[in-house]
C-alpha cells in the first residue's frame, strides 16, 4: 500500500500494490503552505514513510501532547480552557523523510520537526489548509487509516492533483500536454496524435499548484488506456503513477474487467508495477517501439 497527499486538492489517497484506490479522505495541511525548513510551520514535500504509529486503542478525541495521551478527551469546554493549544487527537502517524537534504537530516528533517498525520477536533475544517505543518484528519478517518496500514507505509506529499472528466471539460489542457510531449518532443505527426476517440473517452489531467496542466491520459470506451504523457520537468515525481491510478479507478467505476494499453517499450516496466503484462511482440507505432500490455481490472 502507499499514501499520496495532494497539497492543491487537500486530499489523502490510499492505494494498494496494483494501484487500486482503497480510501480517499479530505485533509488539512499547513496554513503556511509547503516547506521543509525547521521552524517554517509548513508541510514537507516528497517521499516519506510512516515511521511510527501512536495511540492504538485510545478513544476518539483522546488528547496527545508529545505523543503521549494526557488522559483528557477533547470537548468544546476543554477547548475554551486552552484556546492556544494545537490539538493532536485520537491517533498519530509519525512521518519520516526519505530524501536526505530535502526532507531528511539537518534543518529539513521531517521526523525531527514532528510532522504527523493526526486526528483533529470535529470543528476543524477539512479540505483547506489550516495546520501548523502536520496533516490534520477527521477522527473517524485517522482511526480508519491507522487500522488499515502498517508502519513504514510509503507516503508521498505532492504539489499536484489529478482530475477526471470529458474531452469537452479537459480537452484543451490535455491537448497542451500531448502537443508538448508527443508532437514536439517525440515527433509524432499531428494527424496520428489526434483521433476520433478523444471525444468519447474519459480523460485525466494532472495540475500543479498554480492550476497548470502537467500530465494527461485517457480511457477509451473499450477499456483501452492511452495517451499517457507527463511534461519533462515533472517526470520522476509520481505524476504518471497518479494519472494511471485515477484511470484505473475510472475503469472500475465503468465496470471494465479487462484493460489494455500500448506501452512505449522503454516504459513497460512502469506498467508492470501495476499488474500489466506484455502480450505479443514489439511493434512500431508512430515510429516508436511499443508493446501491448494487458491486465484484469
Amino acid at each position: 500500500m502507499h499514501i499520496r497527499i495532494s497539497l492543491p486538492q487537500q486530499t489523502l489517497e490510499l492505494h494498494d500494490e496494483r494501484g487500486a484506490l482503497l480510501r480517499r479522505y479530505p485533509v488539512s495541511t499547513a496554513k503556511n503552505g509547503a516547506g521543509e525548513q525547521n521552524g517554517s510551520c509548513a508541510t514537507p514535500r516528497g517521499r516519506h514513510i510512516v515511521r511510527a504509529k501512536v495511540g492504538a486503542g485510545e478513544t476518539a478525541n483522546s488528547v496527545f501532547v508529545a505523543r503521549r495521551p494526557t488522559g483528557e478527551v477533547w470537548s468544546p469546554e476543554l477547548a475554551e480552557q486552552f484556546p492556544k493549544r494545537d490539538w493532536v487527537l485520537t491517533r498519530i502517524l509519525w512521518l519520516s523523510g526519505k530524501e536526505p537534504g530535502r526532507n531528511r537530516l539537518g534543518e529539513v528533517d521531517t521526523m525531527r520537526r514532528y510532522i504527523y498525520l493526526h486526528g483533529s477536533p470535529d470543528s476543524a475544517p477539512m479540505g483547506t489548509p489550516g495546520s501548523h505543518g502536520c496533516v490534520r484528519m477527521r477522527n473517524s478517518d485517522i482511526i480508519d487509516l491507522f487500522d488499515l496500514i502498517p508502519a513504514y507505509t510509503p507516503v508521498d506529499i505532492v504539489e499536484f492533483g489529478v482530475e477526471v472528466g470529458a474531452w469537452s471539460q479537459l480537452g484543451e489542457d490535455a491537448r497542451q500536454v500531448r502537443d508538448a510531449v508527443f508532437v514536439a518532443e517525440q515527433k509524432v505527426p499531428r494527424d496520428i496524435e489526434w483521433d476520433e476517440h478523444d471525444a468519447a473517452s474519459r480523460h485525466v489531467v494532472a495540475r500543479d499548484s498554480d492550476g497548470g496542466a502537467i500530465g494527461t491520459g485517457r480511457l477509451l470506451v473499450d477499456g483501452h488506456i492511452g495517451r499517457m504523457a507527463v511534461l519533462a520537468d515533472w517526470r520522476g515525481k509520481g505524476v504518471g503513477r497518479a494519472l494511471l491510478e485515477r484511470l484505473l479507478e475510472e475503469a472500475r467505476q465503468q465496470g471494465h474487467t479487462h484493460l489494455a494499453l500500448h506501452a512505449q517499450t522503454h516504459a513497460s516496466g512502469f506498467y508492470r508495477r501495476f499488474g500489466f503484462v506484455e502480450e505479443g511482440p514489439e511493434f512500431m507505432e508512430a515510429g516508436i517501439p511499443h508493446r501491448t500490455m494487458v491486465r484484469s481490472a
